[in-house]
């Protein structure tokens, strides 16, 4: 991985926004010549808990009616498993380490003021840019000062819904799940219907910017909030998942034992009983029912607006989750439950649309991707690579590596590459906190490590080698 030299990505930034103030819509965007738009959708903390990705019990049809439509990612990575380090890669298409963004507390433009954002980039280029909801995880306005999601230069209109939910969204049945002291984990079954929860109010104000934009060119940003703790949701979708019909996760009796690196020490998740886990998951079910109906409204309106045709959309979630894996019950972790994520692209004229795709990408790849289909050229260099060759074959030969990282307390960092059928991780940079090897077409969950077994010693060398290349200052200590 190459370090772009800070003072580069300045430099460049600026001469970018000296040429922004022409439109440059390209030539190849679209039927018509007119510049394609891009829907943009995240969704927090949604691992693939969906029906379009073979989970049993969930009800998730919009989603899986966009991607029946377009291309579903059956093996799309996040770079680092919690919300800022991972909008922060994708939306400026740098790692993590490199953007020195390795927590929620540091907002993008503390470190970056200059760099260019992937929605900025389509505002220099004359598309009309919104950012609903949770897009960045921190942000600035215009005079500088610290905000939730907000970021000026990428946006021209902002709104943010949460925190003005009207009452009645705030009432409803509801509980704290183990002894009170995982303070997140509590969820309500709220009143009022969607109209008072903000991501209802985030899906009212997207399908009035895609009416009053219809004729384009957009990048419309919406930040769906939910199944993010804490657990709300209307009503109406809890009763759709009875809590003792929920199942639980079990992990094998067999199992290797874990490493000490590979869970935080966070949060007291012991004190959860049968029952708390059975609600925990069921609240999390239903918010990603709720999210699922919201993006169905903008479904909707794609079709009543007729704007397939010259739409690109993405839907994402952030990061990967575990519901009860390993006893976890949240994210920041680098199994590959935690690190993978949903992800769907529907790309016109496309010609591998209405398929699915086990070709192994970065969310890092998503802005190269955008700015080739849109004809749109970044300011700066980028680490992803362009997913066209994908969208347009699912079955093509896409060899990548994923790289995800996170801090991990003494050991520093922990380092981990999917490839092929494989993810390899490294504790520490010289290895010292162990090494993780696991077959994750067979063991999803990471439940049996490989790392020492010497018959998959060339398997664990391949894969050193390929993370090498992704962190060039690690290394594997002989002892």
């Amino acid at each position: 991985m190459d370090i772009l030299n800070r003072r580069e990505f300045i430099g460049k930034s600026a001469a970018a926004t000296a040429f922004s103030l022409i439109p440059d819509w390209g030539s190849a965007s679209t039927a018509g010549d007119r510049p394609r738009n891009v829907l943009f959708i995240t969704i927090d903390d949604l691992r693939p808990e969906l029906a379009s990705y073979q989970t049993d019990g969930i009800l998730t049809p919009n989603i899986d009616r966009l991607a029946a439509k377009g291309l579903q990612f059956d093996a799309a990575y996040c770079q680092y498993p919690v919300c800022n380090p991972s909008r922060s890669s994708f939306l400026t298409g740098l790692r993590p380490e490199e953007l020195g963004i390795l927590s929620n507390k540091i907002a993008l433009r503390q470190k970056w003021p200059d760099l260019v954002t992937l929605p900025q980039l389509f505002r220099s280029r004359g598309h009309f840019t919104a950012g609903l909801g949770k897009l960045f995880h921190m942000g600035t306005d215009e005079e500088g000062r610290k905000t939730l999601f907000r970021d000026d230069a990428s946006f021209d209109h902002s709104f943010k819904a949460m925190g003005k939910e009207p009452e009645i969204g705030r009432e409803g049945q509801g509980r704290k799940l183990g002894d009170g002291t995982v303070k997140w984990a509590r969820w309500r079954a709220a009143e009022g219907g969607a109209e008072a929860q903000a991501d209802g109010m985030l899906a009212a104000e997207a399908v009035r910017l895609l009416e009053e934009n219809r004729d384009g060119p957009f990048f419309i940003g919406v930040g769906f909030h939910k199944p993010h703790d804490p657990f709300v949701a209307p009503k109406e979708y809890f009763d759709l998942y009875p809590v003792d019909e929920t199942e639980l996760a079990e992990d094998p009796q067999d199992r290797t034992p874990i490493l000490k690196h590979a869970l935080p020490n966070a949060y007291n998740f012991e004190t959860f009983t049968d029952q708390d886990r059975r609600e925990f998951k069921r609240a999390y079910h239903a918010c990603t029912t709720f999210v699922d109906a919201q993006v169905g409204k903008l479904l909707d309106a794609m079709d009543r607006l007729d704007l397939w045709d010259n739409t690109v959309v993405v839907l994402l979630g952030d990061h990967g989750y575990h519901l009860g894996e390993h006893g976890w019950w949240n994210k920041v972790t680098v199994f590959d439950i935690g690190a993978r994520v949903p992800l769907v692209m529907w790309a016109p004229q496309s010609q591998g649309m209405g398929a699915e795709t086990e070709a192994v990408v970065e969310l890092l790849d998503l802005y190269p991707t955008l700015a080739d289909l849109c004809d749109v050229e970044p300011s700066h260099e980028l680490r992803g690579q362009s997913l066209r060759p994908v969208l347009d074959d699912p079955s093509v030969g896409w060899q990548r590596p994923a790289f995800t990282q996170v801090v991990r307390g003494q050991v520093g960092m922990g380092y981990s590459v999917r490839h092929g059928d494989w993810r390899l991780t490294q504790w520490g940079q010289d290895g010292s906190g162990g090494l993780e090897l696991y077959s994750v077409i067979e063991d999803r969950e990471g439940y049996y490590n490989y790392a020492s077994d010497p018959e998959h010693a060339a398997i664990l060398d391949r894969l050193h080698g390929l993370l090498k290349e992704g962190y060039p200052h690690i290394h594997r200590s002989s002892g």
